[in-house]
C-alpha cells in the first residue's frame, strides 16, 4: 500500500486531522485533505487562535491571514488581513491556482471571497468579544497588550506521492490592524516540496519570519535528514542565534513530514500536535525542547486534555 500521512500544529487540529486521514486513506488528494483538515479548525468556535471566534485586533476586527501550497507545482495562494470570512484557507487555495495576484491582502482579499462565493460571516463570536473588552480593561493596568497567536499548520501526504501545506490563523490577538504574522508567508509559515516534504509553524511570526525556518528544514530534508533532525538542526540554532543578535525569541513551534510519511518537530515553548499515517493512527502528541538541541516527544495524557477541553470552554469572566 502507498503510504500516506499529515501532520498539523496544537491540539485544536485533531479533530481535523481524523477527517484528513480518512480522505488520504480513500486515495483523497493532498490538497483536499489539508483544506478539510484546516476548515475543521476555521469551523469551531472554542479555538480562539483561528477563523470563526478567533480573537480581533486591538480594534475588535477580526483579521485573518492563511496560505495553501501544492508540493507537485509549487503553487501558492494567501491572504492577509482577510475579513468576514469562514473559511480563509480556502480563499487561498483557490488564489493559488492564479499566477498573478495569487497573495492578496485587506480589502482586495475581502472582495476576491465576495466576489467567488465564498462564505460570508461575521467572525467575531459573542464570545471573542467578551475576551476582546476583558482585555481592553486589562490594559489599563499593563503595557503587555499581546496575548495568544496559536496557527494551524498543516501538511499531508497523498497514496499518490503529492503532498500540500496551509495555515490559517486570527493572528496575535490584540494586534494592531494590518498586521500579518509568518502564517501566509511562503518560507516562512510553510513550504511543501513533494519530492522531498513540507513544514509548517506556529509561534511570534514577527520572529519566525526572521529565520525562514520552514524552508529550512525542507532543505534540510532535501540534503537526506530526517524530518526530526532537519527540525532540530533548523530550529535551535536560529533561536540560540536570535537571542544572541536580536537580544530575544518569541515562540516557536514547527512540524515537518517528509514523502514517506516520516514526520519530526521542534519547539521551544510546551507543544501539542496531532498526526496520522498509514502506518499509526491519528493521535495527539506533547512536545518540549529536550537537551543538546533535540525535542523530547511523549503521548498527551488524559488529565492535560482534560484541562484543555475546560480551559476553551470556560464562561468569560
Amino acid at each position: 500500500m502507498s503510504k500516506w500521512g499529515t501532520i498539523a500544529t496544537w491540539r485544536m487540529a485533531h479533530e481535523g486531522v481524523v477527517k484528513a486521514s480518512k480522505l488520504l486513506a480513500e486515495n483523497g488528494t493532498a490538497g483536499d485533505a489539508v483544506e478539510t483538515l484546516i476548515n475543521e479548525v476555521e469551523a469551531f468556535p472554542f479555538y480562539k487562535s483561528v477563523g470563526y471566534g478567533g480573537l480581533p485586533n486591538e480594534e475588535g476586527v477580526v483579521e485573518m491571514d492563511a496560505a495553501f501550497m501544492d508540493g507537485d507545482t509549487l503553487a501558492q495562494g494567501a491572504v492577509g488581513g482577510i475579513q468576514n470570512v469562514k473559511h480563509a484557507v480556502s480563499v487561498a487555495r483557490a488564489l493559488s491556482h492564479q499566477h498573478y495576484n495569487s497573495f492578496r491582502v485587506g480589502e482586495g482579499a475581502t472582495k476576491f471571497a465576495m466576489k467567488n462565493g465564498f462564505e460570508m460571516t461575521n467572525m467575531l463570536t459573542d464570545r471573542a468579544k467578551a475576551r476582546w473588552q476583558k482585555r481592553l480593561k486589562e490594559l489599563q493596568a499593563t503595557d503587555k497588550p499581546y496575548d495568544g497567536h496559536d496557527t494551524v499548520g498543516a501538511i499531508t501526504l497523498a497514496t499518490s506521492g503529492s503532498m500540500a501545506a496551509g495555515t490559517s490563523t486570527s493572528g496575535l490577538f490584540m494586534k494592531k490592524a494590518g498586521r500579518v504574522g509568518d502564517s501566509p508567508l511562503s518560507g516562512s509559515g510553510y513550504y511543501v516540496d513533494s519530492t522531498i516534504g513540507g513544514a509548517a509553524a506556529t509561534g511570534l511570526g514577527e520572529d519566525i519570519m526572521k529565520g525562514v525556518l520552514s524552508y529550512e528544514i525542507v532543505r534540510r530534508m532535501g540534503e537526506g535528514e530526517t524530518p526530526q533532525d532537519a527540525c532540530d538542526h533548523a530550529v535551535y540554532p536560529f533561536i540560540e542565534k536570535l537571542k544572541k543578535r536580536y537580544g530575544k525569541a518569541g515562540e516557536f513551534s514547527l512540524v515537518a513530514m517528509n514523502n514517506q510519511g516520516e514526520w519530526g518537530t521542534a519547539t521551544n515553548v510546551e507543544f501539542t500536535f496531532s498526526v496520522a499515517t498509514s502506518d499509526e493512527l491519528a493521535r495527539i502528541l506533547m512536545a518540549n525542547p529536550g537537551p543538546d538541541h533535540t525535542t523530547v516527544i511523549e503521548p498527551v495524557t488524559q488529565a492535560w486534555l482534560d484541562a484543555y477541553e475546560k480551559r476553551i470552554h470556560a464562561p468569560i469572566e
